[in-house]
């Protein structure tokens, strides 16, 4: 059985940074669809980025240009490196993965089977 154990939340004031990780374990991340997604209080679950089996990634609109998505093979970790964060960005941040996922439903939460527990991440204005 998969799993996705993710850290790296916190507490931040508006502008800072932080990096989430995803350790996997009983899966390789390289042949996987790997994703972050985040969920507010009272809101949908929303994709904020993800790499493709083909070695591309996306990135939501909401994010582009101030978060990057990698990884690290050797570690078997994906990673979120959070930059200029805004108090919108504050939520639950979950790791997901699965074998294969469409390209237009890379972000879309319905196409993972499995997901992580969760990390906070608030941002404070």
């Amino acid at each position: 059985q998969v799993q996705l154990v993710e850290s790296g939340g916190g507490s931040v004031q508006a502008g800072g940074s932080l990096r989430l990780s995803c350790a996997a374990s009983k899966l390789s991340v390289s042949p996987y669809c790997m994703a972050w997604f985040r969920q507010a209080p009272g809101k949908e679950r929303e994709g904020v980025s993800a790499f493709h089996t083909s070695k591309r990634s996306g990135y939501s609109d909401s994010v582009k240009g101030r978060f990057t998505i990698s990884r690290d093979l050797a570690k078997n970790t994906l990673y979120l490196q959070m930059n200029d964060l805004r108090p919108e960005d504050t939520a639950m941040y979950y790791c997901a993965a699965e074998k294969w996922v469409t390209w237009s439903l890379l972000l879309e939460s319905d196409s993972y089977n499995s997901w992580g527990q969760g990390t906070q991440v608030t941002v404070s204005s």
